[in-house]
This record gives structure tokens, C-alpha cells and sequence, in this order.
């Protein structure tokens, strides 16, 4: 049997993966998105399916921006791992320069409030657990010190926090840029240190080493990297940080990220995705990643026994107590800025004056774009009272790069409009006169633009106009995530007084194919 990758698509970068039994259970990183750090359980390593979040409380992750500016913030690269009966879970909240990890007794949770890691700096902190009972905690070099880049490690006290060794350089890695993303494991009596090199752009690439102690020194394997697509023309680019899992039947796989580029030059904005390649050993003991260390859209499932994959849920009516684990805010939402309740079978958004442009916590609920052809509708009741007021649809990367289909008051007419944010660049496209309390608004995607409509109760279908995926995309926009289709209302300086009300909200995937660059470069009419 074949399956394909991404196995888990969309902005799902940094996977670890642990297996406990006949189960495997994946973390990623999420940053400024709230709740944190989406789990996913698996009978297979390839169909998985979202049993929730670890991160749930504001308690365990504040997002409020103290630090740094831009976007990108919270949280980066957590590790899971299984314990004397504890799953744990290590990571870095950015937005507050903190390492912490959480734990809990089964993987739905709940999770335990954060232990954090004091004198511990940098970033993608891993955990190993060695036969001796001994915990190792791993990770970067402290940003703003003048260590050496590389990976450092140091004893921990798991049930305090508390460091037990000082910081010890492992490796520094082959010289790629930005060592980062370290697993350590112990196989057939050989520590292995495996790590990120190159950036998590085109150049990624996973390294690794080996010792026979956790204290090093640590030999480099003669033909790193282990994987990486670099340099060629394979549908799948920029893989790199990677977790490796033996199965149940003793074969061994690896988890890690990748992006589907689509145009010349190369672009992609559904963020970096989680993948899946089988693991060989050679004969010097050597892990190989994928196809001679290469990733492959179609592959062999070899010893996996494949499940059928979890039905798409197309259509969200709204009709639960709470929000399934696909949606997510944009930091930490403001009390009463939404509601499940209010108008039962709808989605409440109450506008903050707070907007989808500032570093603040708008009245925002959205959910990964998962496929790059696929049709977005939602039907919303809102009649705005005041000028300013707006609700709608938005195509959304970051507070500096979103398209919006939405209504508004503007000099006391209600008007539909599609805007385009490109940076400091801002334009309302299109703008229409319309009176009816309801509407349905519309978003359909293919490999290059987002076409942006709205149909009226009596089934007319008025298009607006169009936005360049390339726009959106990492390359322009920045930042480490992926498009999200949200749900949004504002008061644009002022909260709103007039509640914004969704019915539904109905996500119609596509096919998406490899695509070939000369044939987008021409179907694009890029010259």
C-alpha cells in the first residue's frame, strides 16, 4: 500500500512524535494561535486525527507581546515524550522568552501548569529519558549570550525543573546555519544526537551524530545530511526537523517538515507541513531518511498497516458547547468576545475596537487552510449600527498580510467590500450597496489567487475580485505560519455595538497535485 505526504497538511510545522503501545500521539508548534500546540493520535503513523490541544489556559500560555516585535511569536518546536505512565511536553514560549514543560496522564489532557526551566535559554528544548533514570534536556544556544551556536544539554530534575549540570556544548552541527531542533536518542548502546541545520527555508537539512555517552564526544555521520531536498526539483522543499519513532514491529520512521512551493520563484503559504518517511539503518549504523535521504510525495507503507483515513467534516453548524479542535484565536481572546451560547447554533463575534491589523487579540476564530484548491462559504447575520463596523471572512497570515470579504457602515451606507493588506500597502478593491440582514460570503482557492463573492437570500452571486496567493506567502509575508480562513468582526477603534452572528461555516476541500513549475510558471502567466 502507497499513502502520501503531507500526512498532516497545513500549518502544522516541527512535528514530535512518541509511541505509547499500539498508539502514536504528535505535537507541533503553533505560535501566537491559541489554544497551543494541537496533539494528534494515530494507530499508523499516517492518519491521524486531533484529539485537542496540550496548551488550553492562559495560565499555560500568555500571548501577550513583551519582548520582541512582529509576528511569530509563542510557541516554537515542542517535544512529547512518554514516561513511567506521564506524557511530558517541552517547548518555548517566545513571547515571554521562557522554557517550560507540561505533563499530563492521558494525552487528551488536562495538562498541568507549566514548570519552567530557569537558566535554561534559547530554543526547541527536547527531553530524553535515559535507562538510568537520568533526564536530559536539550536545546540551542541562549539568544543574547555569547555562547557558540550549537546544541547544548544539561541534566534535569524532572519533577522540579531544576537544573542539575551546567550548560554543556554537544555539537555545533556540519556547519549549516541555525543548529537547532535536537532529539536525543539511545539505540543498540549508541547516544544519537539528530538536529536541524540550514534554516527552516530551502537549505533545511537534518544532521546527525553519535556517541557513546550523552556527554559526548560526538562523531559526525561521515554522509550527513540524512535528509534534505535541497537543491532539487521535488514537489516537497525546505525539509528539515525531524523526530524519529520505531514501530511496533521494530521498523523505524521519521516525522518532520516540509512546504509545497507552487509558481516561479518559488512561493508557499500553507505553511510548513508535517510529513512522514520510512528510516533505513546502514550497515555502520547509520539512520537514512526517505528515499536515500530525499522526500517523496507517494510512498511505500511497507510494514504499516493502514487505517482508513478520518472523514472531512466539510460543514461547522455551530450546534456543539464548544469549538472543535480545528479552530483556533489569535492570542489569547479577549472575555466576551465570543460565544457559542448567545444565539444557540451560532457563532457570536463581538467586535473589539482592537482590529486584524494591531498586535492585540481581535474577534477572530479561524482555522488552517489546508488544501491549496478548496471553496470557503459562511452565512453571517450582521447589520451594522455604526460607522466602522465590519464582519466577515478574512484570508489571514499575519496582522501585516490578510485579504477580507466583509461588511460595513460606511458614511451611513452598509456596504460589502473586498480590502487587500499587503504590507503597508492597503486597498479596498471592490465595495457593493447592500441592505439584507443576512449574507453568505464566499472564498475559493486555487495554487495563485483567492477569488473573494458573496451571494445575497435570493441566490445572486456577486464576485468582488481577486488576491495573489503569492501575496500571502512566507517569502513576502514573513513570519513561520500558514494561512488560516477566519471568522472576524471589529469596531475598527471602538468595540463594536452590533454582534456579528455565524451559522455556519463550510470548508469544501479540492484536489490538490504536484505541481509542475514550468506548468504553474505558465498557468500563472508570470514572465
Amino acid at each position: 500500500m502507497k499513502y502520501t505526504n503531507p500526512v498532516i497538511s497545513g500549518f502544522h510545522p516541527d512535528p514530535s512524535v512518541c509511541r505509547v503501545g499500539k498508539d502514536y500521539y504528535l505535537v507541533t508548534s503553533s505560535f501566537e494561535y491559541f489554544p497551543g500546540i494541537p496533539i494528534f493520535h494515530s494507530k499508523d503513523l499516517v492518519n491521524w486525527k486531533q484529539i485537542g490541544h496540550v496548551l488550553t489556559r492562559e495560565s499555560q500560555l500568555p500571548l501577550t507581546r513583551i519582548h520582541r516585535s512582529g509576528p511569530s511569536q509563542g510557541i516554537f518546536a515542542p517535544t512529547i515524550r512518554f514516561h513511567n505512565g506521564r506524557f511530558y511536553v517541552i517547548t518555548t514560549n517566545i513571547s515571554t522568552t521562557k522554557n517550560f514543560y507540561v505533563y499530563a496522564e492521558h494525552p487528551e489532557g488536562p495538562w498541568s501548569e507549566p514548570i519552567f526551566i530557569e537558566g535554561w535559554g534559547g530554543i526547541d528544548p527536547s527531553l530524553f529519558f535515559d535507562d538510568d533514570g537520568k533526564v536530559y534536556i536539550s536545546g540551542t544556544s541562549a539568544f543574547g549570550s555569547a555562547e557558540p551556536a550549537g546544541i547544548y544539554q544539561a541534566e534535569l530534575d524532572i519533577e522540579s525543573g531544576t537544573l542539575q549540570t551546567e550548560r554543556q556544548l554537544l555539537w555545533k552541527g556540519t556547519g549549516g546555519s541555525s543548529p537547532e531542533g535536537p532529539h536525543l536518542y539511545k539505540i543498540n548502546g549508541w547516544y544519537y544526537l539528530m538536529i536541524a541545520e540550514g534554516g527552516t527555508e530551502y537549505g533545511h537539512m537534518v544532521t546527525i551524530a553519535r556517541s557513546r555517552s550523552p556527554y559526548g564526544p560526538f562523531e559526525s555521520n561521515p554522509n550527513n545530511p540524512i535528509l534534505s531536498n535541497r537543491s532539487t526539483d521535488k514537489p516537497i522543499q525546505a525539509t528539515g526537523h525531524a523526530d524519529l519513532v520505531q514501530a511496533i514491529d521494530g521498523s523505524w520512521w521519521s516525522v518532520f517538515l516540509g512546504i509545497r512551493p507552487v509558481g516561479y520563484p518559488k512561493r508557499h503559504h500553507l505553511g510548513r507541513e508535517t510529513n512522514l518517511a520510512s528510516v533505513q539503518w546502514t550497515e555502520e549504523g547509520w539512520p537514512v531518511i526517505g528515499d536515500q535521504g530525499r522526500a517523496e510525495v507517494e510512498n511505500e507503507a511497507d510494514s504499516l498497516s493502514l487505517n482508513q483515513p478520518q472523514q472531512w467534516q466539510e460543514k461547522d453548524n455551530f450546534d456543539s458547547a464548544s469549538l472543535s479542535a480545528d479552530w483556533n484565536f489569535y492570542r489569547n481572546p479577549a472575555a466576551g468576545s465570543w460565544s457559542l451560547t448567545e444565539r444557540s447554533g451560532w457563532l457570536t463575534l463581538h467586535g473589539q475596537s482592537c482590529t486584524l491589523n494591531d498586535p492585540e487579540s481581535p474577534a477572530f476564530v479561524g482555522r488552517r487552510q489546508q488544501h491549496l484548491n478548496c471553496e470557503i462559504s459562511a452565512l453571517m447575520d450582521f447589520i451594522p449600527n455604526e460607522e466602522g463596523e465590519e464582519a466577515g471572512l478574512t484570508v489571514f497570515m499575519n496582522e501585516n498580510y490578510h485579504y477580507e470579504v466583509a461588511r460595513t457602515l460606511k458614511e451611513g451606507k452598509s456596504l460589502i467590500l473586498f480590502r487587500r493588506q499587503i504590507g503597508s500597502l492597503r486597498k479596498v478593491e471592490a465595495e457593493v450597496e447592500y441592505n439584507e440582514p443576512t449574507i453568505i460570503l464566499g472564498i475559493k482557492a486555487d495554487d495563485f489567487s483567492f477569488t473573494f463573492s458573496f451571494t445575497s437570500p435570493s441566490g445572486e452571486k456577486i464576485t468582488l475580485g481577486k488576491g495573489e496567493s503569492a501575496l500571502l506567502a512566507t517569502e513576502v509575508a514573513g513570519g513561520f505560519t500558514g494561512l488560516f480562513f477566519g471568522m472576524y468582526a471589529t469596531g475598527n477603534g471602538k468595540p463594536s455595538t452590533a454582534p456579528a452572528h455565524f451559522d455556519y461555516f463550510n470548508y469544501l476541500p479540492g484536489e490538490d497535485s504536484e505541481t509542475d513549475l514550468f506548468a504553474a510558471l505558465i498557468a500563472s502567466e508570470v514572465k
